[in-house]
């Protein structure tokens, strides 16, 4: 590193705070964007963004609890549930036996539901490789994902399920 050049300075926290709400936006525009990129293409169809996450945590992670996919997921159980539900129905996804928990069965994708989420995952990943031209460097990447990461730790208390409505 060049000792000549001073390090950078936090942003001040009125700075920061509108920098941070910049981002946001970006995701959000990004987020909507990128699914409809991915939804004009006719190889998958009927695979909701719902199904398609819990399609990859099991992938990734292997057989889940619903309740451990809603966490990881940062959704409520309810709309995972109904999610792993249209899975299940499609073939991509079965409720097996839990034996450390009786009433929530473990989920695992099945080898139909391996083969869809394969096909999902290479056509964004050939997209993916679009992103910035091919001129995106590995500290920018590095930069950006531990920038966000600090944003995702900041809502970390946020609880997901709704409250009990009183009786």
């Amino acid at each position: 590193m060049d000792e000549s050049q001073p390090l950078p300075l936090p942003l001040p926290p009125e700075e920061l705070g509108h920098r941070v709400s910049e981002v946001f936006d970006l995701i959000g525009a990004l987020y909507r964007r990128g699914l409809r990129k991915l939804e004009q293409s006719q190889e998958i169809e009927g695979v909701s963004v719902g199904v398609r996450s819990v399609l990859v945590l099991l992938h990734r992670y292997g057989a889940m609890t619903v309740p451990q996919m809603a966490r990881v997921m940062a959704l409520t159980r309810q709309f995972v549930q109904r999610m792993t539900n249209d899975a299940m129905e499609r073939g991509w996804a079965e409720a097996t036996p839990n034996p450390a928990h009786q009433r929530s069965s473990l989920i695992r994708i099945t080898p139909e539901g391996e083969s869809v989420i394969t096909t999902i995952l290479a056509r964004e990943h050939a997209l993916n490789r679009q992103v910035g031209g091919g001129e995106l460097t590995d500290a920018e990447l590095r930069a950006c994902a531990r920038v966000l990461k600090e944003m995702l730790r900041t809502f970390d208390h946020v609880e997901m399920e709704r409250p009990t409505p009183p009786s």
